[in-house]
């Protein structure tokens, strides 16, 4: 059954709940009656870098240019994208990516993901690994135990490699 909401979310509002500096995001998935996907659009004002250049291990990615020439970087270059394209970020360093608007004008895009969690990120420029268990656009359910709302943020380098066991 189709969940029925009040207002359906629009990808081309002008309302956004999320501003942060010269990025601003709505997630319209939760809004329009998702629970195991999640969509954001995403808007990066000219001149401005989006989340750096990251790689997911549990969640896969899809973006959606809808408005603008974002550039598109990855671990093997950058390239401009245009209105209407689509990318899939899979899982792993494969789909690592990063987007900044390097144009004189607005880029809007949607982010679809699986929302797979727990999940690990890793900043290979940055050299940290996050490791969360919820979405940060997920408010805490009525009956969680606010200690199982894990986000944590450290140096690569701290951490130990274990050998793959023979």
């Amino acid at each position: 059954m189709i969940t029925v909401v009040a207002e359906r979310p629009n990808v081309f509002t002008d309302s956004f709940s999320i501003e942060r500096q010269s990025v601003r995001a709505e997630p319209v998935a939760r809004m329009a009656g998702a629970d195991l996907l999640g969509a954001t659009v995403y808007e990066l004002a000219p001149g401005t870098d989006g989340p750096p250049l990251h790689i997911h291990h549990a969640m896969e990615e899809l973006l959606v240019v809808l408005e603008g020439s974002p550039t598109l970087r990855t671990l093997d270059g950058e390239r401009e994208l245009t209105r209407g394209e689509v990318v899939a970020f899979p899982r792993g360093r494969r789909g690592a990516h990063a987007l900044v608007n390097r144009s004189q004008a607005p880029a809007r895009y949607l982010m679809i993901s699986t929302k797979t969690m727990p999940e690990i990120v890793e900043y290979p420029e940055l050299g940290t690994i996050r490791a969360v268990t919820h979405s940060p656009f997920d408010p805490p359910r009525p009956d969680e135990d606010p200690a199982d709302r894990i986000r944590l943020l450290f140096d690569r380098s701290a951490a130990k490699d274990e050998a793959p066991s023979r």
